[in-house]
């Protein structure tokens, strides 16, 4: 009777809540940056103004000057020459040139993250890219992480987060 009294307690006995939960999250980033360029050219420009000036080209008199025939995408450009229109009256001239980029130039060429020519352009902004090289990483079954670093412009982050959880 007794072994059956101590069974029945035995059976009888509620399980144990214990609302534990634990959590491991191990991970790890590695990252290659890119190459990048923007370029902008500049144009060709040329202005010209005054009073009180007669001008020539050479061969026309009045002549503003200006573009003649273009060569990878540059204008020539025809000058003028002035002189005052009046003796002794007031007078001004200026003229003005700017010359623009031609589109002969060399383009950027990036190869294997690496930019090996730059456009010459007016504005050029070029960001070289990152090689991997020997960049890793590695998570063992215990989560300890190892990074192995690579070439320029490479990163590597790992990470472990641990959480526990006690009660609801």
């Amino acid at each position: 009777m007794k072994r059956l009294l101590a069974l029945a307690f035995v059976i009888s006995a509620a399980p144990a809540q214990a609302d534990i939960t634990h959590k491991i999250q191990s991970s790890i980033q590695l990252s290659v940056d890119g190459a990048a360029s923007a370029a902008t050219r500049v144009p060709t420009v040329y202005s010209v103004s005054g009073t009180g000036a007669s001008t020539t080209d050479g061969t026309n008199s009045g002549a503003l000057g200006g573009f003649g025939t273009v060569t990878n995408g540059v204008p020539s450009i025809t000058t003028i020459s002035a002189t005052q229109a009046t003796d002794g009256a007031a007078f001004s001239f200026s003229t003005s040139y700017i010359e623009g980029d031609s589109t002969s130039t060399t383009s950027t060429t990036v190869t294997s993250g690496v930019v090996g020519s730059l456009p010459l352009l007016g504005e050029t902004t070029t960001t070289s890219g990152g090689v991997a090289g020997s960049l890793a990483g590695t998570i063992t079954s215990g989560h300890g992480i190892t990074g192995t670093a690579g070439g320029a412009g490479t990163s590597f982050t790992g990470q472990v987060v641990t959480e526990i959880t006690v009660g609801n």
